[in-house]
C-alpha cells in the first residue's frame, strides 16, 4: 500500500497491481505512466461511491443504548455456575448473606438501528433490545428518545424488531434494496456503534450467501468480511447504491471481536418481519409440516436425482398440510408457487410468506417421476418450532443398547426390536421400526453415519418392523445400485444413503 499526492489530497493506492505488470512487461514500456494513472482513477472512483454511500445514509443509522433488569443472585450466590468456586460459596453462609446484601448490578448494553420510516420507526435486532427496561435511541443529529416496552415489537424465529421512537420530527429513512439480487463478491459497507463508537463505517465484499449458524429457528445469512464488532448488531448492510441490503447480526469469533466472518439478516426477509411487526404486533408464517433435508452425495446417486437442487422430504407429520395433500417421504420438492427451489431455506422462505388457506401447486420428483401436488397451507402452529426447523439434520443418538440384537452383516450393524421398554428409553414411544443396537467401525453403515440408538422405519419405503423384516427386505435389495433408509431419532426421521462401491 503506498500513498500518491493528486489534487491537492493524499490517496492511498495499491501498488500490487502496477508491480506486476512492470515485471512482466518491463518499466521501459509504460514510460507514459498510462496505466498506472488509470488505476489511481479506479481506485479514486470506488472511494467517491464509498464516501457518498456513508454520507448519505449516516443520518438513518441510530446508537441503541439499553438498560436491563439486575443480574439475580440465586440464593445469595452470585450467578457463577461454571466456577470452580461455586460449591465453596454454596456451602459457607456467611458469603451467601454477603451476596445477599450487596446491590444488584444493572446490564448495559449498545447496539444499532437504521431509520426505515421517517415518521419514527426503525429496525434492529431482537437480541439488542429484547428484555430491555430502557431503551435510548441516539441519532446522529444529537436527537434523543426514550422508548417504552410497548413500542418494541420483536420475532425471535429471526431475531429482527422493530422500535417507535415519537415526538422526534422527521427522520431520515435508508432506501431498501433487493437481497435477492446480491451476489457473492459485491462490494457493501457496514455501519453501526462498534465498542460503542457510533457511526463507524466499514468496508467489505459479500462473502457467501445463505448460511446457517444456528442461531435462530429460521436463518438464511449473507455472510461479509466487513468489519462487524459488538455493537454493530442492528446497523445496516449497505450495497454500492446506498440501499439497505442486510440487518448486522452475529460474528463468528475466538477473540470476541472482528475475525472477517459476520452475518447479516437479508433485507428482504428482515423487511417482510418488519411489516407484520408494524401490521400487528406478531409475524404470522403458514406451513407444510415437513422435515426436509438437502439432496447431494450418496442420497442424490441411489435416488437418482439432481445433485443440489431441491429439498427432499424426510419426515411428514401426521395431520400437516403436507400429509392431507399426499407428500411423503423421500420426496423431492423442486417447485413451490412457480418458485424454484434452490435448497431447505428456499423452500422455508418461499412457503412461510404465502398466505394462510390458499391453494398452491408443488411439482416434485416420486420414484423417478416428475408430478405436481395442490397443498393448502395453514399457519404454523406456535408453539411447535419443529416445523420451522424442518430442514435440521440430527445424528445424535440415544445411548441404550438394546438386547437380543440380529447380525446384518452386510451393512455391519446389529438390530434388535423396538420394545415398550426400548421406544420409552430412545423417547420413541409411538415409533415402529428396529433398532440400531451396534456399528461395526469402517463398515457401510458406519460411513453412512448410522448410530447405535437410531431407529429404521423403512428400506426403500418398505416398512420394517422386526429384525426378521429387515432381513427379508435386505435380501430384495442391492447394496451396488443402493438402498435408502428411513432413520428417526429424537428430534425426528432422515434419509440416510447406502451404496457398495
Amino acid at each position: 500500500m503506498s500513498s500518491i499526492k493528486a489534487n491537492g489530497k493524499w490517496l492511498a493506492v495499491v501498488a500490487c497491481t502496477v508491480l506486476v505488470a512492470g515485471a512482466a512487461i518491463g518499466w521501459g514500456q509504460v514510460q507514459n505512466n498510462a496505466r498506472p494513472h488509470a488505476e489511481a482513477r479506479d481506485v479514486r472512483a470506488l472511494s467517491a461511491v464509498f464516501r457518498e454511500v456513508a454520507k448519505a445514509a449516516r443520518p438513518g443509522v441510530v446508537t441503541i443504548e439499553t438498560t436491563s433488569k439486575p443480574l439475580q443472585v440465586r440464593e445469595g450466590i452470585p450467578d457463577m455456575e461454571d466456577s470452580p468456586f461455586r460449591d465453596f460459596f454454596r456451602n459457607r453462609p456467611e458469603f451467601r448473606e454477603f451476596f445477599r446484601r450487596q446491590p444488584q448490578r444493572q446490564m448495559h448494553g449498545m447496539g444499532s438501528g437504521v431509520v426505515i420510516d421517517p415518521k419514527g420507526i426503525i429496525l434492529t435486532n431482537r437480541h439488542v433490545v429484547a428484555d430491555a427496561q430502557e431503551v435510548t435511541v441516539k441519532f446522529a443529529d444529537g436527537r434523543e428518545a426514550r422508548v417504552s416496552a410497548g413500542d418494541i415489537k420483536t420475532d425471535p424465529r429471526t431475531d429482527i424488531a422493530i422500535v417507535r421512537v415519537k415526538d422526534v420530527g422527521h427522520l431520515d429513512a435508508i432506501p431498501m434494496g433487493n437481497s435477492d439480487q446480491v451476489e457473492v463478491g459485491d462490494w457493501v459497507l457496514a455501519i453501526g456503534s462498534p465498542f460503542g463508537f457510533d457511526l463507524t463505517v466499514t468496508a467489505g465484499i459479500i462473502s457467501a450467501k445463505g448460511r446457517g449458524i444456528h442461531k435462530t429457528d429460521r436463518e438464511d445469512y449473507i455472510q461479509t468480511d466487513a468489519a462487524i464488532n459488538p455493537g454493530n448488531s442492528g446497523g445496516p448492510l449497505l450495497n454500492l447504491d446506498g440501499e439497505v441490503i442486510a440487518i448486522n447480526t452475529a460474528i463468528s469469533t475466538r477473540s470476541g471481536g472482528y475475525d472477517g466472518v459476520g452475518f447479516a439478516v437479508p433485507i428482504n426477509m428482515a423487511r417482510w418481519v418488519a411489516d407484520q411487526l408494524i401490521a400487528k404486533g406478531e409475524v404470522s408464517r403458514a406451513y407444510l409440516g415437513v422435515k426436509i433435508g438437502p439432496v447431494e452425495g450418496t442420497l442424490a446417486k441411489v435416488l437418482n436425482v439432481p445433485s443440489g437442487q431441491g429439498a427432499i422430504v424426510n419426515q411428514v407429520f401426521p395431520g400437516s398440510p403436507a400429509a392431507k395433500a399426499g407428500v411423503q417421504s423421500q420426496d423431492l420438492i423442486l417447485d413451490f408457487n412457480g418458485q424454484k427451489v434452490g435448497g431447505t431455506k428456499e423452500l422455508q422462505g418461499i412457503v412461510e410468506r404465502l398466505d394462510v388457506g390458499k391453494t398452491y401447486s408443488m411439482t416434485l420428483i416420486r420414484d423417478g417421476k416428475r408430478m405436481s401436488l395442490p397443498v393448502t397451507v395453514e399457519a404454523m402452529p406456535k408453539q411447535d418450532s419443529a416445523f420451522a426447523r424442518g430442514g435440521e439434520e440430527d445424528n445424535g443418538a440415544a445411548n441404550e443398547k438394546p438386547r437380543e440384537a440380529v447380525a446384518v452383516d452386510d451393512l455391519g450393524i446389529e438390530i434388535s426390536a423396538l420394545t415398550p421398554e426400548a421406544a420409552k428409553e430412545l423417547k420413541m414411544a409411538d415409533a415402529k421400526g428396529v433398532v440400531v443396537s451396534s456399528v461395526k467401525q469402517g463398515s457401510l453403515a458406519d460411513e453412512a453415519g448410522l448410530r447405535e440408538g437410531m431407529l429404521i422405519e423403512r428400506i426403500n419405503k418398505q416398512a420394517v418392523t422386526t429384525p426378521e423384516q429387515f432381513k427379508e427386505a435386505m435380501k430384495k435389495v442391492s447394496l451396488l445400485k443402493g438402498i435408502i433408509l428411513d432413520v428417526r431419532t429424537p428430534l425426528g426421521t432422515q434419509l440416510m444413503a447406502i451404496r457398495k462401491g
